[in-house]
């Protein structure tokens, strides 16, 4: 390698690194234990194409910024959809699932999810939690995280969502099987909201009951 291949190297290596920060600089600012599935895979073709573009000096440095721009163009095109369809973000990024409900193991969910009893154990130490029944609930998170809610020693709710944060709207939509979970149907909720002065649902963006039985809602705020 002479002098000239070096330094255009040396340019190609440095440009590189500046696309793919700007291009993950645009993407958003996420954890990396957060990244959903389609993050990873166009993180994995960006690394891909920028060690094709600076391994191969012959090939045109613009080959390998074509694709990282195409790339960063699905990632944003995908994530507006995801923000707008609940059905293709529970198919892109996946559902929380319930792993540990009053303290009793869901092994369905376990084996839907890929699961095992050493993935629990070790993400249970990892919340400081050494004994099944200290839970109340454990829910394994899109992004592979359990989220844990441990048991209290007493509990001033008796309904059967303690402890648990259920969305009862997104985006416009009524959440059935939020309100199965929890007991209630339709109606109630139509009823609770008109209690609140609320009477177009669908106007909604995000409605939430907690532990406490107390409520959380954000109205769609059209865009100017």
């Amino acid at each position: 390698m002479d002098g000239h291949e070096i330094i255009l190297l040396i340019i190609r290596t440095i440009f590189s690194y500046i696309m793919i920060v700007f291009v993950f600089r645009l993407m958003g600012k996420r954890e990396i234990g957060e990244l959903s599935l389609l993050d990873i895979v166009i993180f994995i073709m960006i690394a891909e194409i920028a060690v094709f573009s600076i391994d191969d000096l012959k090939r045109p440095f613009i080959h390998g910024i074509v694709p990282m721009l195409v790339l960063f163009l699905i990632q944003r095109f995908t994530a507006q959809i995801s923000m707008k369809s609940k059905l293709f973000r529970g198919w892109f990024e996946g559902r929380p699932s319930i792993i540990i409900s009053n303290g009793y193991i869901n092994e369905q969910e376990m084996r839907k999810n890929r699961y095992n009893f050493d993935d629990l154990t070790q993400q249970l130490r990892e919340n400081g939690i050494d004994a099944i029944n200290q839970v109340q609930f454990a829910i394994l998170e899109p992004s592979g995280k359990l989220s844990v809610i441990e048991k209290e020693e007493e509990s001033t709710s008796n309904t059967n969502y303690f402890g648990l944060l259920y969305p009862l709207i997104l985006d416009g939509k009524i959440q059935t099987s939020s309100l199965d979970k929890i007991g209630k149907d339709e109606t109630w909720l139509k009823s609770e909201l008109k209690k609140r002065g609320i009477s177009d649902w669908k106007a909604i963006s995000f409605c939430t009951i907690n532990s406490d039985k107390k409520w959380s809602i954000d109205f769609d705020t059209p865009s100017s």
